[in-house]
């Protein structure tokens, strides 16, 4: 079913959870959507205004039910020259959702985004990373009926992942077709990967090992794929009490991304992720 392939044009991509400070999975988010709290416009604005300084086009995987209370905010994103891709509807775990209920979602938020902008979504992002091989294996059929090209779901991550799992995209052989996965970037030691690629990870450990793994993918075929979301340019902004563990690894240490993420964008090239695959595709 899964097969590794060393792509040849590589470069790698900056991708965009598009989602809200309070979208967290099973936590409680009714109270920051009736407060009015939401912050996804400014802070996708501040998220718009880096890639446009560094000259870096993305990919964002945006959030249905973000998109249809802020109508706006996919049109700027695709009016920036960026990609848009789905993270679902509503930020609920995949594997929470029967089959009927994740193809209902995925065509709600396909449906609205092309609605919006005319751009129809190639890619997805499941929350939290809940697809799976074991668990959720039709998932990856449900997604090729419905004309997605590729996944970028599966994180090679022991507890949220398969630490066994590839770290270099590869293709997924369904009965409905092809898709690519692109796992996101993680750094292989001794000890396990890490969770360099984005989150608290990619704020925590040196920048040096982010560099290194980056030029480690390009060598391997890459492309690394760095992630984010939008609440990791705003420090500042309003957190849920998760507890102390569990809100290091929702936001991270109290610190921007802004700088880490300049200087490997002026450093490395990027492109969106669906130019890639397109270019895989031609190439193929």
């Amino acid at each position: 079913m899964f097969h590794e392939r060393q792509p040849a044009t590589v470069a790698h991509a900056l991708t965009v959870d598009v989602e809200d400070w309070f979208h967290v999975c099973g936590a409680e988010q009714a109270a920051g959507e009736r407060s009015g709290q939401g912050r996804v416009l400014h802070t996708t604005a501040l998220v718009l205004d880096l890639l446009r300084s560094c000259g870096v086009r993305g990919t964002f995987f945006v959030l249905g039910s973000v998109a249809s209370r802020y109508p706006e905010l996919a049109p700027r994103i695709v009016a920036a020259g960026h990609e848009l891709a789905s993270h679902g509807w509503s930020h609920r775990l995949v594997t929470e959702l029967s089959p009927q209920e994740f193809g209902d979602e995925l065509l709600q938020t396909a449906d609205l985004l092309e609605r919006q902008t005319g751009q129809r979504p190639w890619g997805f992002r499941a929350p939290r990373w809940s697809l799976s091989r074991q668990t959720t294996p039709w998932a990856f059929e449900i997604l090729a009926q419905q004309g997605y090209r590729y996944d970028s779901s599966l994180t090679p991550l022991a507890m949220i992942g398969d630490p066994a799992g590839p770290r270099l995209p590869h293709r997924i052989e369904t009965a409905a077709g092809t898709l690519w996965e692109i796992p996101p970037l993680v750094t292989a030691t001794p000890l396990g990967n890490l969770p360099t690629g984005g989150g608290w990870g990619f704020r925590f450990f040196p920048l040096a090992m982010i560099r290194h793994t980056l030029q480690v993918h390009q060598r391997q075929g890459g492309p690394g794929v760095l992630f984010m979301h939008p609440r990791e340019l705003d420090p500042d902004g309003p957190r849920l009490r998760l507890g102390l563990l569990r809100e290091f690894a929702t936001y991270g240490p109290q610190s921007s991304a802004a700088g880490r993420l300049a200087a490997l964008m002026r450093s490395f090239s990027f492109r969106p992720l669906g130019e890639q695959v397109a270019l895989w595709q031609t190439a193929s």
